[in-house]
């Protein structure tokens, strides 16, 4: 801002005007981010950058105490402002100082600080609590569960409400430092690379580092007796697998699977670009889920995945996140397609490459396994609705439009828009708007309608569009028409069975779980 000197009477005249520009009255934040599906997670008036959680849990009864320390830079001049917690709280500190404090809704923790903080002016905030996960219900069900040794929070599209408060929405990502006492003998697995372990009085201390930027649900505990196996890859990057030492009968099975992420993630490598975090790995807790999370840098995996067995291709789904999905992030809950039809496609990718089915053939026999009356085209995975986000629509027809647009560009450009995209995009949130604009500046081709076909119509795409977009059949010229489809029926991939075996595995729910609590 430039000064200049005023002459008294003039001085006088502009006094009131230069007022309001440094007095401007402090407003709470918003209780939400607006998200489209979920309007009130998240909360408004600042960007968090650190959450340090220093915890203690307790197995026997299910007790987490925590001390949780969150470094944030306000966005506007605040009066008030909430984080996302459900737990009960002690005491909160803004600053260094007292600070009151109040629950509201269904999960909205309203803290006013001593005074009213200004815009741009880095804080930190101190949240004292202590209570049963377990016992703290949401909309009726609780995301964390309880094993038989421990417990495991692992939850999409919410789930940090129940162990540590922050800003709940993948908009505001940051780094963690998870630091967790639990009796000697028990074990604590999160994300990042392990920086130490110390026991004292019979506790032991896990300290765990994520140094890159992180939503708050992609941030996971699971705290239990552990096999724990390590590795690197050729790059030199840590892997780190735990496995339940009472999985029963789904321990081999899941062992082959998860014991596989080396080579599935040096694959992965060259098909989307360098690895964007500082480990790899995978967990199997004794949860009775059967549902799998792109965890960032250590899925989860619940042990019900392998009821039938082993499965590499849930694996390559949950690592293939970590590009599609963590290291690039939604900006809105409507824009799950970026996740996770390119998940589904790296599926596809990988039995392509096993000789089991390629990418071409698997998305027409997707395209053949739904009539046109099938509601299974009503879903639009370019924005299904919340009650539809982990619908089989949005996997499968979401990965015939990136079928679909290999097709149309040719793989050249196709696979370098799929190294670039992470690349460029990388550590920030992009919708599905964005990856539109993206590839058609890539490709150099008007996509628009495309992606409207295949995105966002609610009715099968006509074989012949279909076809020609190299999803559907080829088809025979017939005597009523040149464009019939062949009736002769398509053989089915090879990899399909378990592929198609992953669609529960990554039925999360719409903000729930498969643990039997919802």
């Amino acid at each position: 801002m430039r000064y200049r000197l005023l002459a008294p009477s003039a001085a006088a005249a502009c006094l009131l005007l230069a007022i309001p520009a440094s007095a401007a009255q402090p407003t709470p934040g918003a209780p939400g981010v607006g998200d489209s599906y979920y309007p009130a997670n998240g909360n408004g008036g600042y960007d968090v950058s650190h959450y340090d959680l220093r915890l203690k849990y307790q197995p026997k009864t299910d007790l987490l105490e925590g001390t949780a320390t969150l470094i944030a830079k306000t966005t506007q001049d605040l009066s008030r402002f909430n984080l996302d917690f459900g737990l009960p709280v002690s005491e909160v500190r803004v600053g260094g100082k007292k600070a009151s404090f109040a629950t509201s809704g269904k999960h909205e923790l309203e803290i006013t600080p001593a005074t009213p903080l200004a815009k741009g002016k880095q804080i930190s905030v101190v949240v004292r609590y202590a209570g049963k996960p377990s016992d703290l219900k949401i909309d009726g069900f609780t995301a964390w569960a309880r094993t038989p040794d421990g417990g495991v929070i692992a939850q999409e599209p919410e789930g940090s409400a129940w162990w540590f408060p922050g800003n709940d929405h993948p908009t505001d990502k940051a780094t963690y430092d998870i630091s967790v006492s639990v009796p000697d003998g028990t074990q604590a697995i999160s994300n990042g690379v392990l920086l130490s372990e110390s026991s004292k009085l019979g506790w032991t201390r896990y300290n765990w580092r994520s140094d890159k930027p992180q939503a708050t649900y992609l941030t996971t505990l699971a705290i239990g007796k552990f096999d724990i196996t390590k590795d690197t890859t050729a790059s030199g990057l840590p892997v780190i697998n735990a496995f339940s030492k009472d999985l029963g009968v789904n321990d081999g099975a899941a062992r082959a699977s998860i014991e596989r992420t080396t080579e599935v993630t040096e694959w992965l490598e060259t098909v989307f670009g360098t690895y964007p975090f500082n480990s790899v790995g995978g967990y199997v807790p004794n949860v009775p889920a059967g549902y799998a999370l792109e965890t960032q840098t250590r899925p989860f995996y619940g042990k019900k995945a392998f009821d039938r067995g082993s499965n590499v291709s849930v694996v390559v789904h949950e690592l293939a996140h970590q590009w599609y999905g963590d290291s690039v992030a939604l900006k809105d809950w409507k824009d799950i397609w970026v996740n996770e039809g390119f998940a589904r496609y790296s599926q596809w990718l990988w039995s392509e490459k096993e000789g089991e089915g390629t990418a071409q053939e698997l998305a027409q026999y997707a395209y053949d396994q739904h009539p046109a009356d099938d509601p299974f085209w009503t879903v639009k995975p370019g924005d299904p609705g919340p009650q539809n986000q982990f619908h089989g629509a949005v996997y499968d027809r979401g990965a015939m439009a990136i079928q679909a647009l290999r097709n149309e560009i040719g793989d050249e450009d196709f696979f370098t828009i799929l190294k670039e995209w992470p690349t460029t995009r990388q550590h920030g949130n992009a919708s599905v708007k964005d990856f539109v604009h993206f590839a058609e500046k890539a490709s150099g081709k008007p996509l628009s309608e495309l992606f409207d076909t295949w995105l966002f119509t609610d009715t099968k795409p006509a074989a012949p569009a279909a076809h020609d977009a190299g999803v559907a059949r080829a088809t025979k010229p017939s005597a009523a028409t040149s464009s019939a489809p062949s009736s002769a029926p398509l053989k089915q991939p090879k990899s399909w069975k378990q592929i198609e075996a992953t669609n529960s595995v990554h039925d999360h729910g719409a903000g729930g779980c498969n643990c039997g609590q919802h």
